[in-house]
């Protein structure tokens, strides 16, 4: 069994997930059930994807769930896209989230590899 405190690429997809939370407090109140909910669910589900890889037996089990925590993770970058044409994310603040968003994908798939 892992710890997945001791990765970094969990540390740096948890600071993702809460800045992603900050963020959205600005999003309208009409959108708590429908983009909010989205973007959020989507930034927790790769530091969670990642912790429960962390506690399965097999490297192989791991890497399913890094693999799905990429997934995750392409899937937070579409709606701070959408966020950002919708008018709900100011590219100022777009912009550092994408950024993290393609390193922390960067940093999954290279312990994929390593791991495999």
């Amino acid at each position: 069994m892992r710890s997945f405190r001791s990765l970094t690429v969990w540390k740096k997809s948890h600071e993702l997930a809460l800045r992603v939370y900050d963020k959205t407090k600005q999003f309208p109140k009409s959108e708590i059930y429908g983009v909010t909910s989205q973007i959020r669910r989507a930034a927790t589900s790769v530091p969670a994807n990642i912790a429960e890889g962390c506690g399965r037996d097999t490297s192989a089990d791991f890497c399913r769930f890094l693999h799905i925590a990429v997934g995750s993770a392409s899937e937070l970058e579409y709606f701070l896209l959408f966020s950002l044409d919708a008018g709900l994310l100011e590219h100022s603040d777009y912009a550092p989230l994408d950024k993290e968003t393609t390193e922390v994908k960067r940093m999954l798939a290279a312990l994929i590899q390593r791991i495999k």
